[in-house]
């Protein structure tokens, strides 16, 4: 097959001339009769750190001397930095294609950093997530002409990244506006992680699947965050709060339907789980809840056979009882106790912890 085989593939499955079963075994045959042409993990490493170092060290040198460029040399060499990648990627797109995959993806962060450079230049006082929104279509573009999982990935991050731009504006005069944004932003991470299934695994599924697992927590620490302290009532218009919560709840439900076709469903129960969580204010309720979500993850993973479901599901539920415990035990006992029970916290619930988790895996194994 040639190098180009697995958007091939992707492309047939998508017509429907072949099976997603048919492809995974078609994937699988190619990685068994031909490893020797599989890069290892150590270049793979190599290429992304060195995407993200080249692209930061020629930002950060651009950056550095700004400021004695002239206009014209400003937009040269905004045009520059994305020219150049996006040609070296083409030259090098016949002899190692994951090289040109890298290049092309710092080309297209490049074309981002241009867009905001050359609004600097010209001191255009636009509307900001414009900027963004160029972005995202530069990036909707280069998915379409390359079939490139690194531009379909940057197109999954910027399109939802420019949507929470303009909500921030939209509600820049309005108080406690954060609130829907986080749920939305927390669903989507729900669909991104579930983005990979045992019928297609492939690297654009994976990054997702990283990507959203990524962001689980973050996200659901902001949300619990932003109503410690009680729960506040929005000030956002009537009409306004109806579009973005139309936007918040079923955006996240079609990338998840996009993504997962008839499975998507069970994106459908994160749901009333992600907007009772931003709702509750106490203590206790708050654990209790996100205990509740970590199990029902477990169970997810389990019902789906994915491992990595079944090791956050089991990571979100260590964090709840180590949170629970810090702030709501241990400034209720003396030093020396509040320690005893931390190291037994540690010692027994971990082993417990791992026991279950590794049983739960093995289960799957076995079930396959």
């Amino acid at each position: 097959m040639p190098a180009s085989w697995e958007s091939l593939l992707q492309r047939w499955v998508d017509a429907g001339l072949l099976d997603a079963s048919i492809a995974a075994r078609i994937r699988e045959f190619e990685a068994r009769s031909a490893p020797s042409q599989r890069l290892r993990w150590p270049v793979l490493l190599a290429l992304a750190l060195g995407g993200t170092l080249l692209g930061a060290g020629v930002l950060l040198f651009v950056s550095a001397r700004w400021d004695q460029l002239s206009p014209a040399t400003r937009f040269a060499t905004v045009l520059l930095l994305v020219v150049v990648f996006h040609i070296g990627a083409a030259l090098a797109a016949g002899r190692l294609p994951p090289l040109a995959t890298t290049l092309h993806g710092v080309g297209t962060i490049a074309l981002g950093a241009g867009i905001m450079l050359t609004g600097d230049i010209f001191n255009l006082q636009e509307h900001w997530p414009s900027g963004i929104l160029l972005w995202m279509l530069g990036a909707w573009a280069g998915w379409v002409l390359l079939r490139d999982w690194v531009q379909a990935l940057l197109a999954a991050l910027l399109t939802p990244a420019w949507f929470a731009a303009e909500w921030i504006v939209a509600t820049y005069d309005f108080e406690h506006s954060d609130r829907l944004l986080g749920e939305g932003l927390l669903l989507l991470a729900f669909a991104y992680f579930t983005a990979r299934t045992t019928q297609d695994s492939s690297p654009f599924r994976h990054a997702l699947m990283w990507t959203g697992g990524l962001f689980l927590f973050p996200i659901t620490f902001v949300l619990v965050l932003t109503h410690w302290h009680g729960n506040v009532v929005s000030t956002v218009p009537v009409g306004l709060a109806i579009v973005g919560w139309s936007g918040a709840l079923l955006l996240p439900m079609l990338a998840a339907f996009a993504l997962r076709g008839r499975a998507a469903w069970m994106n459908l129960l994160t749901i009333p789980w992600v907007v009772v969580l931003g709702t509750l204010s106490k203590d206790l309720p708050i654990y209790l809840w996100c205990a509740v979500g970590a199990i029902g993850l477990v169970a997810w993973g389990l019902a789906e056979v994915r491992p990595e479901r079944v090791n956050v599901g089991v990571a979100g539920f260590a964090v709840t009882v180590l949170s629970f415990y810090f702030s709501s035990v241990m400034d209720k006992v003396g030093r020396s106790m509040s320690l005893i029970g931390l190291g037994v916290l540690f010692l027994g619930g971990g082993w417990l912890l791992e026991r279950t988790r590794r049983r739960l895996v093995a289960r799957m194994h076995r079930a396959t």
